[in-house]
């Protein structure tokens, strides 16, 4: 049976075995299940039960203090109850009504909480948790059929070739970075290295100590004397190799080229130190990285730390790119097409961008329908994490170019609505001529408000 089960709903399972190891029971209870099931943190799930107040302590001190678990010694396996093998069944049946192949944390929630014959809905009306008004909610997460996220751009397979090395090029365009990389290189010579890793970028970011970056850091114990101190008891750079003999090391080249993609995510046609950073926590290779997990830094920590200023400055394209990802969830999908972007842009409401499509009387209501009818919608909440299509990929690569060329520092709506224009098979231009618009208009209307600009 459980070789069907995610591993979320596994997860449950098992810690509700462990749960009745812990209390010495005979049993593996419902009520085992239920502690297991509202100690999941994740999920919409877990957002009703904490609409609700319901903690794992408060329905722990609540099932402790009314049932009597009868104890034992035994070392083998406990068995389940009774009534946790009917949960069990029914979640079961409603996995084939609902005509999944797998078995989700979803389905075992509802039918704990629906289960009648035991004591679970009685321990959640003392906690005031209300069954039926959560049911129906629970009941549209579990009527869905896995299957492969569809999207007609996923299948698009001119995704553009990119020249790594002329990519990385780019980053010595930011005074800042390029001042990194001098200092990084000079103490490479000073090393007698030939390749430029990722502890010379690291240590030669900390050398600014009044950079906002630096104190960010330091925030999270990484400071210059301590990097350094870590480093001059490395014997050994065994970790920035993998097999290639580059410029730089190949682990410094990843993380280099993900600074790169990371600036363009944030909407900068820029590589800054902070993207360096960022970067290199993406690869999560390398002796810097090496020295990050000897300090027992949370990646996760430190790069929201580095992002929240760079949040505060609202770039034009990280708020449309979130909202792209908004759209996607509201519509049930787990991929961002160039449609996305479209509704992002016209979401954003301020930008170039925003401002020519409004002139052509396109609002997000229209642009919302139009979307819909072209990708269609689901029934279920995703909350895992979203990927961009090929061609969404190509067109923001497209929009970073058309900024540099413009001598701009930022990616603004402006570039990325031209960037659109560039793919003239991509959805969101499918969902501009059903709008009643085209190329011409588009960046004829971009060129008009961009000149405006420069002369204001």
């Amino acid at each position: 049976m459980f070789e069907k089960f995610t591993e979320k709903a596994l997860n449950v399972i098992v810690d509700a075995q462990n749960t009745a190891i812990y209390d010495h029971s005979a049993e593996v209870l419902a009520e085992h299940l239920l502690l297991a099931i509202v100690k999941e943190k994740r999920g919409f799930c877990a957002k009703i039960f904490s609409s609700y107040n319901l903690t794992y302590d408060r329905l722990a001190k609540e099932i402790y203090q009314s049932v009597h678990i009868e104890e034992t010694d035994m070392n083998s396996s406990i068995p389940f109850s009774e009534d946790f093998k009917r949960i069990l069944q029914e979640t079961m049946n409603l996995v084939q009504i609902s005509g999944n192949l797998t078995v989700h944390y979803e389905h075992l929630v509802l039918a704990a909480i629906c289960d009648k014959k035991s004591k679970i809905p009685q321990y959640l009306e003392n906690l005031d948790f209300n069954i039926e008004k959560s049911k129906p909610l629970i009941e549209k997460l579990v009527q869905r059929k896995v299957k492969k996220d569809f999207h007609p751009e996923l299948d698009d397979n001119k995704e553009k070739e990119v020249n790594l090395a002329k990519e990385t090029d780019c980053i010595i365009d930011n005074s800042l970075s390029a001042k990194v990389l001098e200092r990084s290189i000079e103490k490479m010579y000073q090393k007698g290295y030939e390749m430029l890793g990722t502890e010379q970028i690291v240590s030669s970011i900390l050398e600014d100590t009044n950079s906002e970056l630096s104190s960010i850091m330091a925030k999270f114990g990484i400071t210059k004397e301590l990097f350094e101190e870590k480093l001059s008891k490395i014997q050994s750079r065994q970790s920035e190799y993998g097999g290639r003999q580059i410029v730089y090391t190949p682990n410094a080249f990843g993380a280099m080229t993900l600074a790169l993609q990371t600036a363009k995510e944030l909407g900068s046609s820029e590589v800054l130190p902070e993207h360096m950073i960022l970067g290199l926590l993406k690869t999560k290779k390398g002796v810097a990285y090496d020295i990050f997990k000897s300090l027992q830094i949370n990646d996760d920590d430190l790069a929201h730390g580095i992002i929240k200023p760079i949040e505060k400055q609202m770039p034009e394209t990280l708020t449309i790119l979130r909202l792209a990802k908004q759209e996607a969830r509201q519509l049930s999908k787990g991929v961002v097409g160039t449609e996305m972007f479209l509704l992002g842009i016209i979401g954003e409401a301020t930008g170039v961008g925003a401002v020519v499509l409004n002139e052509l009387e396109i609002n997000i209501r229209d642009a919302r329908i139009v979307v819909e009818k072209i990708i269609g919608t689901e029934n279920e909440y995703f909350d895992r994490e979203i990927v961009f299509t090929k061609r969404a990929k190509r067109v923001l690569e497209t929009a970073w170019e058309h900024a540099k060329k413009a001598d701009k520092t930022k990616i603004e709506s402006s570039d990325l609505l031209w960037a659109i224009t560039t793919e003239p098979d991509s959805l969101a231009m499918q969902a501009l001529e059903m709008l009643g618009t085209d190329v011409v208009e588009i960046r004829e209307g971009i060129k008009k408000h961009s000149e405006n600009q420069n002369y204001g």
